[in-house]
């Protein structure tokens, strides 16, 4: 079998550590090996990329396990040919792993290039894509919230929900905190509804005739704290 990278490594990723073997085409046409472990503090990982470039190495491998591989790859990604892949195609692949550490075997896959890299977007669009999840995160937190604010209210049988379409509204949050303070009358917190909402006064009365009592006003104070952080 025709060896397609003469200078190539594998990676074997853990939480704490990183288990690396090089792979080298030898001038007199023998491979030989060279295998070291380094922990996964940044200093550490240039270290290993430091290693790596040392002995000439320009293609690198290393299983998707987790989140673990992402550091590394961050590390690495500039200075060398990263390919990410697949634990089960590696599993697969057949050979002589028995008695081989997991980076060696990976390593001399690479060598002959018998590894598939998995897609790993571009650095713009991995950042890109770490932020609007971290927003997602943050819009299912508040609907969340709101879902609670909502169950509140009918526990002290408010009906705001079936009146003003959003409760979390201009309208919808004056009336909350009207709510929270406890001193104005259904009537007057009804007067409180802004722009098209004010046709519904009367049934918004209606609905904010309840049984409010001091442990919904401190939930709903509470409720209300966490959505406006969010």
């Amino acid at each position: 079998m025709r060896i397609i990278y003469p200078k190539a490594a594998g990676l074997d990723v853990h939480k704490k550590v990183v288990v690396a073997a090089i792979t080298i085409l030898g001038s007199d046409g023998q491979s030989y090996q060279e295998k070291r472990t380094f922990e996964t503090m940044t200093v550490d990982l240039l270290g290993l990329s430091d290693w790596l470039m040392s002995h000439g190495v320009t293609h690198v491998a290393m299983e998707s396990t987790g989140e673990y591989w992402k550091p590394v790859f961050n590390i690495l990604e500039n200075n060398f040919t990263v390919l990410v892949v697949n634990a089960q195609h590696v599993s697969k692949v057949p050979g002589r792993k028995t008695d081989q550490s997991d980076a060696e075997w990976i390593a001399e896959l690479m060598q002959f290039g018998l590894l598939k890299a998995s897609f790993v977007p571009p650095l713009a669009q991995r950042e890109l894509r770490e932020l609007t999840r971290y927003r997602s995160t943050f819009v299912r937190e508040r609907v969340n919230l709101v879902n609670r604010i909502q169950k509140l209210l009918e526990s002290a049988n408010i009906k705001l929900a079936s009146v003003a379409s959003d409760v979390m509204g201009m309208s919808g949050r004056a009336m909350l905190e009207a709510l929270i303070v406890g001193t104005a009358s259904p009537e007057e917190m009804a007067e409180l509804a802004k722009g098209r909402l004010r046709e519904k006064r009367e049934p918004l009365a209606k609905a904010l005739e309840g049984r409010v009592k001091a442990h919904h006003r401190f939930v709903l104070t509470e409720l209300l704290c966490q959505i406006d952080s969010l």
